[in-house]
């Protein structure tokens, strides 16, 4: 697993050693090929974000945290299960073929196993939040409730070179910073803070997980394929347009690259459409808005304790920022 700026809170690694346990063991069931099917992505690795948040926003008023308990590795579990049931389901919409640089659960078993196995996630999701109590059991469900609304607003303008800015961030305000913030929600509520701090952390992860988003649609106009662990230039193939495709339609070039996406889908036409995305000024504009709300995550760290992890947390946000930069400076 790749190491990330969380790494420097004392107890993270030996956190998410436990935490991998923990997922492996939450599909486990009676039937070997269900169990096969749910824990497919979970085998391919991945950064573990979300309870990488979890586990964070637990630690954050100590200054020296010791290992997670067993509620804040389970809302950690939980957490992943919802994010990967998620995945499951967005590739069966997109047809997508990889995933973590492994082939999709649809197609490697066609999309009725797909979608049942990510209904099964998100059920196990929720088992594992109700085992919490009931405030978290809720705003676990609110969530996934937020992730279905945000990716039907994204259906609904698929396809649409008129598609605004605002549809696009209420968009992934519901489908990726909704997790982000219930992430450290769940976090600050099992550790037991104060309602204040809980809030700033909630805020921050919203905010995070905007900026998160952002760049991970910036980084499918410029990454290489083995970057993402999948194709690059998906989301244009699929006629979804992300802010970068979003500003360049609006600049000089916006009535060739319009031309281009009212064409015949092609690799052609989508290679032709990616290079003018990213010489139209698009790409990093984009960039300037994932870096707003990387501030305003940080601003709302000012609001907590200044302790290792808070300081962490601040680092990931740098980071995250970085991770667009650098193939901007490839191109």
């Amino acid at each position: 697993m790749a190491r990330s700026p969380l790494d420097l809170i004392p107890t993270m690694g030996r956190d998410l050693e436990r935490l991998e346990l923990r997922l492996e063991a939450a599909v486990q069931t009676q039937d070997p090929f269900l169990t096969e099917v749910a824990g497919h992505l979970i085998r391919a690795g991945g950064k573990r974000v979300r309870p990488g948040f979890v586990i964070a926003a637990a630690a954050i008023a100590h200054n020296r945290p010791g290992p997670a308990n067993d509620d804040v590795l389970t809302g950690g579990v939980a957490v992943e299960l919802v994010h990967l049931g998620s995945l499951y389901h967005d590739d069966v919409m997109d047809e997508a073929q990889v995933r973590r640089n492994v082939a999709s659960v649809n197609a490697k078993w066609g999309n009725l196993r797909a979608i049942l196995a990510g209904d099964f996630l998100l059920a196990r999701a929720s088992e594992l939040a109700a085992s919490l109590g009931t405030e978290v059991a809720g705003l676990l469900a609110a969530t996934i409730g937020r992730l279905c609304e945000g990716q039907v607003r994204e259906l609904q303008d698929t396809g649409n070179p008129n598609r605004t800015e605002t549809s696009y961030t209420d968009s992934i305000e519901g489908k990726t910073a909704s997790l982000l913030a219930t992430s450290c929600r769940i976090g600050g509520l099992v550790a037991g803070l104060d309602r204040l701090m809980v809030d700033a952390l909630t805020e921050f992860g919203r905010c995070y997980g905007l900026a998160f988003q952002v760049v991970d649609d910036i980084l499918d106009i410029v990454a290489t394929d083995e970057h993402l662990g999948k194709p690059s230039g998906n989301d244009l193939h699929e006629g979804v347009y992300t802010l970068p495709v979003i500003r360049a339609l609006g600049s000089d070039c916006g009535p060739q690259l319009r031309d281009l996406l009212g064409g015949t889908v092609s690799d052609a036409n989508i290679r032709s459409a990616l290079q003018l995305v990213r010489t139209s000024g698009g790409v990093e504009e984009a960039l300037d808005t994932a870096r707003r709300y990387a501030q305003e995550a940080s601003a709302n760290l000012e609001k907590l304790p200044p302790t290792t992890t808070t300081a962490a947390l601040g680092m990931a946000t740098d980071h995250l920022i970085d991770r667009a930069r650098i193939p901007l400076g490839d191109r």
